[in-house]
């Protein structure tokens, strides 16, 4: 299984342009060195819009220096970890990289966490410090005393607001949130706008190892079981930031203006939005949620050129009423992950902003990014591309190592240097994903013959109804084409005697109407009839991760409870 392909045995090579190099020599370094080189090179040009302010690469670098400082003055030792619970705003970014520079390893927390999955995570990673937001004080400060943590750093949405945002967010955050937290800075309580004025900026180097060192432990999703730390290196993240720097070769550096929609604290959104935009010295405009009317503002006034994104935020933008009032055409590339892209989506995309939009594949354990379409190159719908530089993917036959031919479906195994070391604390876990360097994805696929590769399904995700083998992708895709429809799962619900059965759960575009007669009927018309749906369940909301992926696995747990409470009520 340790066997790479061989250069002429990867097809996909061919149809790489001159522009893109097959292999890279990717820089040895720490990835917190990239804010100290565009500092250095940029040191007047901005790098963050934040909700009308702007912060400038000297800037943000010396606040940075200022933050890891106080680290080190707080005991922060090289390999501690530190968790940063933050949407996007000037703060995670200075977090983030001072965490770094300090010499501890940064553990990704969702602020949507309630105090259950965060004193999974605070425990199960061992962070000693914790950064987060003035409104996730009382939640952080009730489960502290079971874990680890030491120190808790405090700071608001307010403290890099321009004037006078600045004094009125505070009223805006008490009617949204019921409370205004004014924590005190002392003790093992430290306020940020204090601590920042305390700070020597003086940072003792620490020797960085950046092929052994982890840099950040990146929790998946936990859809199946509980979540693990992903310890991805520095090495691991430079040569991923590299790769996208290389895929999106018409990029000019320290020109490209970023929009960061995507939540650093996912995988995602740090490497293509944030590790990116510092390592070229480009611009970032900070969003700390998802709203689709200020999104569409920020566009046509702040014009970035790329937008990373998942589907369902491109869904929602294209289905918004008010979107031709709307200047989008500064957008020139975006690349689209987490979720499927349909067609119909890219092509709305591209006619409405001018530029280009194409489905890219890779998952937390791979930093994340392992495949892609061509942005300006031969792109092919329905394919999630093929692998990028350096990288080298397989597929392998059901439960074996053997290798699949064109065409055959089978599991997805990926090698590079961008594949994490290993879970934190797992080795077990570690040994079953991770085979000499392979990464077994889960993911449920083929490779066609001219090397383009294409999603099936999770693995967990494939419904076996009647004895036939079902993927939820290709009947979302059919349903995804009807006009009346704006978001679309399928999953496999428990079924008494089909073992699974096929339910639909439909989000209608606004003022539109589809009665399930209707749907089912589109459905035979163009789904073998084991595929069609059983059921179909109209909904004004999917539930969905922070970064949009549509949760799945949520909706069939509500299924069993439902059949769970109907088999109590009956018995």
């Amino acid at each position: 299984m340790s066997e790479l392909h061989a250069v002429d045995q990867r097809p996909w090579l061919k149809h790489y342009p001159e522009e893109i190099p097959t292999s890279i020599e990717y820089d040895e370094k720490p990835i917190h060195q990239f804010l100290k080189e565009s500092a250095l090179q940029y040191p007047k040009k901005k790098a963050l819009h934040f909700m009308g302010k702007e912060i400038s690469y000297d800037s943000l670098y010396s606040e940075v220096q200022q933050f890891a400082s106080y680290l080190q003055y707080l005991g922060l030792r090289k390999g501690d970890r530190v968790s940063i619970m933050l949407p996007n705003c000037p703060q995670s970014v200075i977090a983030y990289y001072g965490i770094l520079q300090a010499g501890g390893v940064v553990v990704q927390t969702n602020p949507l966490y309630v105090e259950r999955e965060l004193e999974y995570q605070m425990k199960d990673s061992g962070a000693k410090m914790i950064v987060c937001l003035d409104v996730l004080y009382p939640r952080v400060t009730n489960i502290k005393g079971k874990t680890d943590l030491e120190h808790v750093i405090v700071t608001g949405i307010k403290d890099y607001l321009p004037f006078p945002k600045n004094v009125v967010y505070p009223y805006i955050q008490k009617k949204q949130y019921g409370l205004i937290v004014r924590p005190e800075h002392g003790g093992d309580t430290h306020v940020w706008e204090d601590l920042m004025l305390d700070a020597s900026g003086i940072v003792h180097e620490v020797d960085i190892d950046p092929k052994e060192d982890v840099a950040i432990l990146q929790y998946t999703g936990g859809t199946t079981g509980f979540p693990k730390g992903v310890m991805l290196t520095h090495y691991n993240l430079v040569s991923n930031t590299q790769m996208s720097d290389a895929w999106l070769y018409k990029a000019k550096k320290g020109e490209e203006i970023i929009l960061g929609i995507l939540p650093f604290f996912h995988v995602y959104g740090m490497t293509s939005v944030m590790n990116l935009s510092i390592m070229l010295g480009n611009k970032m405009i900070l969003l700390p949620k998802f709203e689709v009317e200020d999104v569409l503002k920020t566009i046509q006034k702040q014009r970035p050129t790329l937008f990373p994104g998942a589907p369902t935020i491109y869904i929602a933008l294209l289905n918004h009423p008010s979107l031709q009032k709307y200047d989008l055409s500064s957008i020139e590339a975006c690349i689209s992950g987490s979720a499927p892209l349909p067609a119909e989506v890219q092509e709305q995309f591209e006619r409405v902003t001018g530029g280009k939009l194409v489905e890219g594949y890779g998952l937390s354990e791979s930093s994340p990014v392992t495949h892609s379409n061509f942005v300006w190159e031969k792109r092919v719908s329905g394919s999630v591309g093929v692998p990028w530089p350096d990288t080298d993917a397989k597929i392998f036959k059901p439960e074996t190592t053997e290798e699949a031919e064109p065409g055959e479906i089978g599991e997805i195994a990926v090698f590079g240097p961008q594949i994490m070391k290993g879970y934190w604390n797992k080795p077990e876990e570690t040994a079953q994903v991770l085979r000499e360097g392979w990464l077994l994805t889960g993911d449920l696929g083929y490779m066609d013959e001219e090397g383009y590769f294409y999603i099936v399904d999770r693995k967990k995700d494939m419904i076996i109804a009647g004895g036939y083998n079902i993927y939820p992708r290709e009947i979302e895709e059919v349903l995804y084409e009807h006009e009346a429809i704006q978001e679309v799962v399928v999953a496999g619900v428990p079924d008494p005697y089909r073992g699974e059965t096929v339910k639909a759960y439909v989000v209608l575009k606004e003022n539109k109407t589809l009665t399930e007669e209707e749907l089912d009927a589109y459905s035979r018309k163009h789904i073998a009839a084991y595929k069609v749906p059983r059921i179909y369940e109209f909904r004004t909301e999917l539930p969905k991760t922070a970064v949009g992926k549509i949760l799945r696995r949520s909706l069939v747990d509500e299924e069993r409870e439902k059949l769970a409470q109907s088999n109590k009520t009956t018995s």
